[in-house]
């Protein structure tokens, strides 16, 4: 108890799980979304654009001779995200290139951009390690101040509007003849998007926040059958894996990012496999327990029931 007590009383440890708990909490919200869409992937391709947005915003920071050179790095990544996400949702709307090749052309040149900047600003490719996989240690306060108000945005944006959004996600063309504004929130959800990539930039890395988004989303799909559940319980599972992954690192030294997403795919395969065998022995429910005697809920026959009942009717 002493080492748990030490752990959260820790300076260091109180902003890096304050982080860490916003992100597990809005990262799945916005994961939903994507799945939904069946976008899995735009969390990738948004990380690799937002890399260049690090890139550019070091150079600006030691083109001014500001210290340290990296304080404009999260919002050069913030302005590069929101811009790529928007790209990424007009070319999709134009139908001119295929989703996943507009995101093919954003990995390449997100990353080719990163490396070429970060050499322009006097740093090497090395320098982009704490972006790439996440840097809990570089958390200050003025990033746990920017990362409370941006998963407030995220939360308010993504929680306010579910009912519209799902119904973009999930039929756009039903949401056109509902006369919903269907542009404003396509660019709505590619925004979110891609502030949840720069809030999660710290925790677990540019190439790992994509599975943060969407891992706890494909458990809860699982496990529930509503939209509504499914985002509730990914972000718990958003929120446990986050806050699990970055304690043991206080113990071990490993790597929180890396730690994160290994935790949310491990629970994913157990619920994998377990889900089916506890599936067959719920009881039969009736889909319609408010209608008197529409249904008798009976249980399923096995094959070799099935064959004996079909002997007796065949027998004279």
């Amino acid at each position: 108890m002493s080492g748990l007590w030490e752990m959260v009383t820790d300076p260091f440890m109180q902003r890096a799980l304050v982080a860490a708990l916003l992100v597990g909490l809005s990262a799945p919200v916005v994961g939903t979304y994507l799945v939904q869409r069946r976008l899995a992937l735009l969390g990738d391709g948004i990380g690799h654009v937002a890399l260049t947005g690090v890139a550019l915003g070091w150079l600006v920071g030691a083109a001014m001779g500001l210290v340290p050179d990296d304080v404009l790095a999260v919002p050069g990544a913030v302005v590069a995200a929101v811009a790529g996400s928007v790209l990424i949702e007009v070319v999709r709307r134009r139908g001119r290139t295929s989703g996943d090749l507009a995101l093919a052309i954003l990995f390449y040149g997100g990353i080719a951009g990163g490396v070429l900047l970060i050499g322009l600003a006097g740093g090497s490719s090395g320098s982009l390690m704490a972006y790439l996989f996440g840097s809990i240690s570089s958390v200050t306060l003025s990033d746990v101040w920017v990362t409370v108000a941006l998963c407030g945005v995220i939360l308010l944006v993504g929680l306010g509007l579910r009912a519209a959004l799902f119904s973009v996600s999930h039929d756009e063309e039903f949401a056109i003849s509902s006369g919903l504004p269907v542009w404003a929130l396509n660019m709505a959800v590619a925004v979110l998007a891609a502030l949840t990539v720069t809030v999660a930039m710290r925790v677990v890395g540019l190439l790992l926040v994509s599975a943060l988004m969407i891992v706890p989303v494909a458990i809860g799909q699982i496990v529930t059958r509503s939209f509504r559940r499914t985002m509730l319980v990914a972000s718990i599972i958003g929120v446990a894996v986050c806050v699990t992954g970055l304690s043991v690192t206080y113990w071990y030294n490993v790597s929180p990012g890396a730690l994160i997403v290994v935790l949310a795919i491990a629970v994913y395969a157990v619920v994998a496999l377990l889900h089916p065998v506890l599936a067959r022995r719920r009881p039969p429910v009736d889909p319609h327990p408010d209608i008197p005697d529409d249904v008798a809920v009976v249980p399923s026959a096995t094959p070799a029931d099935g064959r004996a009942a079909a002997q007796e009717e065949c027998t004279p």
